[in-house]
């Protein structure tokens, strides 16, 4: 089926005048994925709610949603889905499995120039892909419209607290993953017992507020930054905390969020004042490039350096968290970061700081996550199809059109020619 589309030239908005057919993708990354950009679900959802459009569904035998469940919904399940336009994917699509001369959306984890994903990007090119990154589905002011960080804090925080208790051997939480849902999680939260412990929030998006779902839950209380540092309390307590409250302006100056966002430079941190009085540390702040590392490895070094847990969902490797010496997986969630030494150890050795960095925590809740993801996809991205895209989504999110990097990622250029 042929896309008949429009130029619009005073503006970057794209007209789809033909009926366009979708197809959801089989998930093909090692380790498997069983999440999908759209359940059944939202999929007949999406079907009355577009006329013009149509679905079909590669066969799985991961998926979370078994091709069955498709069928009775009344969606047809394919081996060969190479008649759709537009391709629906979570992970990134193996080289060799791209159709040329297809749309297709998926986290493509090209955007920061990310060396192992090269070549992807450069057969995005070669093949004449329209790629869309779900990571940039925005809208104007940049602010994410779609994404699974909600359920990223969710499991993190949930995984903070079975480090804490693994570490002292207190208490033993199941894996998130062989739990059915959010909730299941919560009721295992419920049963454990915490001493009166610190436990610190950074991030001010889905992430955090995903973690903070979980806190809250747990009837954990909030308190405030001058409450947290000052004063002891006889039950757990937690504080969230922004970038103004962990970076500071090396001149003394106060310092504003809008001009930390223009130029991070002239910042320093000033979380160890946090570090001093803390158990565990749920890190889901977004990390932008030049801005002053959490704490160094030096840092971590100090004596007042308390923190026992670190949960790094933001997982940046070697990067502001210096705890952070590489990501952790969901089969072995936890390692151990040895202050004096800089290396890695047993999670539970004296002295080592208890590492958490999953970086597809998402997919410990696949039902979930996928439901979430799949209701916003159809409220937010697919009516762009059929709207000549006037709030300009699809136009902000296309990475690649006609063989090209498009103008907002010409950025790219050198990444994808091997320069950088």
């Amino acid at each position: 089926m042929k896309i008949l589309f429009v130029k619009l030239y005073f503006t970057p908005n794209i007209t789809f005048m033909a009926p366009l057919k979708f197809a959801l993708l089989r998930e093909r990354k090692t380790p498997p994925d069983r999440r999908a950009v759209l359940s059944p679900i939202s999929m007949s959802k999406a079907q009355e709610a577009f006329p013009k459009a149509s679905f079909i569904v590669e066969a799985s035998p991961i998926r979370v949603f078994p091709d069955v469940a498709y069928e009775k919904a009344e969606f047809e399940i394919k081996e060969d889905i190479s008649e759709a336009d537009v391709m629906l994917g979570v992970k990134e699509v193996p080289i060799e499995a791209l159709i040329p001369n297809k749309k297709y959306f998926f986290f493509s984890h090209t955007i920061k120039k990310q060396p192992y994903n090269r070549d992807l990007l450069k057969a995005v090119l070669v093949k004449n892909i329209e790629l869309y990154d779900h990571e940039v589905i925005t809208r104007k002011s940049g602010l994410r419209l779609i994404g699974f960080g909600r359920y990223a804090g969710l499991v993190g925080a949930y995984n903070a607290f079975r480090a804490y208790g693994k570490r002292h051997k207190t208490f033993d939480l199941p894996p998130a993953n062989t739990l059915t849902d959010v909730s299941a999680l919560i009721a295992q939260l419920k049963k454990i017992e915490l001493p009166a412990i610190k436990i610190c929030l950074s991030g001010s998006g889905k992430v955090a507020g995903g973690a903070q779902e979980i806190l809250e839950a747990m009837g954990i209380k909030k308190v405030t930054i001058e409450e947290y540092l000052t004063k002891e309390f006889k039950k757990p307590v937690y504080c969230k905390i922004g970038v103004m409250d962990y970076a500071k302006r090396k001149d003394g100056v106060k310092g504003s969020l809008a001009q930390f966002i223009k130029d991070p430079t002239g910042y320093e941190t000033n979380f160890l004042r946090f570090a001093k009085v803390s158990q565990i540390f749920i890190a889901g702040h977004f990390y932008g490039d030049g801005a002053p590392y959490l704490f160094t490895r030096g840092e971590a070094k100090s004596e007042d350096f308390n923190i026992e847990v670190i949960a790094d969902i933001s997982c940046d490797i070697d990067g502001p968290v210096a705890s952070t010496l590489r990501a952790s997986t969901i089969a072995d969630p936890f390692y151990g970061y040895d202050p004096l030494t800089e290396k890695e150890v047993a999670f539970d050795s004296p002295g080592a700081i208890t590492v958490m960095a999953v970086d597809n925590l998402p997919c410990e809740l696949p039902k979930d996550a996928s439901e979430g993801f799949g209701e916003l996809f159809v409220e937010r991205v697919l009516p762009a199809f059929f709207n000549d895209d006037k709030d300009g989504i699809l136009y902000r999110a296309r990475m690649t059109k006609d063989g090209k990097l498009t103008k907002r990622f010409s950025y790219l250029q050198d990444y994808v020619d091997g320069k950088e």
